[in-house]
């Protein structure tokens, strides 16, 4: 099979993927725009090897072996062995500790870290439930997860310290702004002198699986550093995701800092 080949099957399993709904023939030459004649034939390989389906109305849609094969390459990624080379990139580019956050259950826990490279290293243990109402991962987390949201919005608002947000109102407004910016901030509300920062991981489905956090002294939350971890945070996330096989579609935002 010759190189251009192998990369049309490719696009045929991206197209058909992406449409999410099995397609005729037609379809997909007007998609692709591939000659009848070879892109006939590939289907038909593609078919044979069970690649793809083929239904009595034929229309192609994407087949076991291929289903298979991705099913086994998403169970085989380890995702803190993904995202280490991308968070000590991060940590090197920032100077800050940087943590990769996942979620457990009804718990959200760091199971990952890198150190910065500032005299003061803060000692966040990983593997302890992070709270949901004032840690900036906890706040990602909830915000983008109705179930983890009524559950923290039910549940009791400890102040951790003087600026904790312990209003539900309060807190349902904070998760809003959370969603609208696609990150997280925490200004000294779970850790006094301490800033934290939280950005979504998310695999192949656009689900969340992780997040990064970027855990700052006060001392150095200023406006022109924290334009920096936005933009240094993006750019790790979307090496990792990219990994897990999440496409961002389009500009990405820019959130309001």
């Amino acid at each position: 099979m010759s190189p251009e080949r192998y990369l049309r099957t490719f696009d045929i399993l991206k197209l058909l993927t992406e449409r999410n709904t099995p397609l005729r023939l037609t379809e997909i030459k007007q998609a692709l725009d591939l000659p009848v004649s070879s892109l006939h034939n590939m289907l038909q390989t593609m078919v044979s090897a069970e690649v793809v389906t083929i239904d009595d109305d034929l229309r192609y849609a994407v087949g076991p072996r291929t289903v298979s094969l991705a099913l086994r390459t998403v169970q085989s990624l380890d995702l803190r062995t993904v995202a280490r080379r991308p968070l000590q990139d991060l940590a090197r580019e920032l100077g800050d500790d940087v943590y990769l956050a996942m979620r457990v259950g009804q718990r959200v826990i760091y199971v990952d870290r890198v150190l910065g490279n500032q005299r003061i290293s803060l000692d966040i243990r990983l593997g302890e439930p992070l709270m949901m109402h004032c840690t900036a991962t906890g706040k990602l987390f909830a915000a983008l997860d109705g179930r983890l949201e009524a559950h923290a919005l039910a549940g009791k608002l400890p102040k951790m310290t003087p600026v904790t947000i312990t209003d539900p109102l309060q807190l349902k407004k904070e998760y809003a702004r959370i969603r609208d910016a696609g990150f997280s901030r925490s200004e000294e509300e779970a850790m006094a002198g301490v800033v934290g920062y939280a950005l979504p991981i998310r695999d192949g489905t656009s689900k969340v699986v992780a997040a990064v956090h970027v855990s700052v002294l006060s001392t150095r939350a200023t406006k022109t550093h924290e334009r920096k971890i936005l933009t240094e945070a993006r750019a790790c996330v979307d090496q990792i995701d990219k990994q897990l096989g999440h496409e961002h579609r389009g500009t990405r935002r820019k959130a309001s800092t």
